[in-house]
C-alpha cells in the first residue's frame, strides 16, 4: 500500500490540529499591554503545544520518508497517534485558562505520554513491517530520546498535583530535547544512496 495517503491525511488532521489551537486564543479586552496579562497563561501554553505538534509533525514527515510503504496495522498506529494528537487543543486551553493547575496541568502530561507512546507504537510497526536491517531501523537506533521523554512525562505527571511548574517546567525540558535537531533518518538516508 501506498504512504502517499497516510502522508497527506496526517499532515491534514495536524493542520486541523493547529488551527484549533490557534482559534482557542481569544482577543484582549482592552487596548493597552496590560489587557494581554490575563491571557498569558493560554498564551504559553500554546506556545508550547504548537512546540510538541510541530515537533511531531516533522518527525513524522522524517519517519515517513524512510518509509517505502505502509500496511493496515501501520495505518492503525498512525491514527492511535494522531487521536492523542488531536487532544492536545482541549488539554492546552484547559490548561491555560486555569493558570497550569494541577488536574490540567496533569492530563496535559497524560495526552504527551499517551502521543509519545502512540509515536513509538508506530515506529515499532514501520519496523515490524520494513524488518530490523531497514533504513527507518538504522535511523532510529534505540531511540534513547523518545524513551527518555516517556519517563520525563511520567515523572511530570506524577509531581503535577504538588508541584506543577515543574511539571511544565519538565514539559519544556522534553520540547527542548527534540528541539535539538535529530538528524538519524536524515544521514542514514544519505548514505544509503
Amino acid at each position: 500500500m501506498s504512504k502517499g495517503r497516510l502522508e497527506a491525511f496526517s499532515d491534514g488532521v495536524i493542520a486541523i490540529i493547529i488551527t484549533i489551537m490557534v482559534l482557542e486564543l481569544k482577543v484582549p479586552h482592552g487596548a493597552d499591554l496590560a489587557a494581554l496579562r490575563p491571557l498569558l497563561p493560554v498564551f504559553l501554553g500554546y506556545v508550547l503545544s504548537f512546540t510538541f505538534v510541530g515537533i511531531y509533525w516533522n518527525n513524522h514527515h522524517h519517519l515517513l520518508h524512510a518509509t517505502r510503504h505502509v500496511n493496515g496495522r501501520i495505518l492503525w498506529a498512525n491514527l492511535h497517534l494522531l487521536f492523542w494528537l488531536s487532544l492536545i487543543p482541549v488539554t492546552t486551553h484547559w490548561m491555560g485558562e486555569n493558570h497550569f493547575a494541577a488536574w490540567p496541568v496533569a492530563l496535559y502530561g497524560v495526552v504527551l505520554l499517551m502521543a509519545g507512546t502512540a509515536y513509538y507504537i508506530l515506529t515499532r510497526a514501520l519496523i515490524r513491517h520494513h524488518g530490523n536491517e531497514s533504513t527507518i531501523a538504522a535511523a532510529l537506533g534505540t531511540d534513547f530520546k523518545g524513551k527518555i521523554s516517556l519517563v520525563i512525562y511520567l515523572l511530570a505527571i506524577s509531581l503535577a498535583f504538588e508541584y506543577a511548574r515543574i511539571s511544565c517546567a519538565l514539559y519544556v525540558l522534553v520540547a527542548v530535547i527534540w528541539l535539538i535537531p535529530d538528524r538519524r533518518i536524515e544521514k542514514t538516508l544519505a548514505q544509503m544512496t
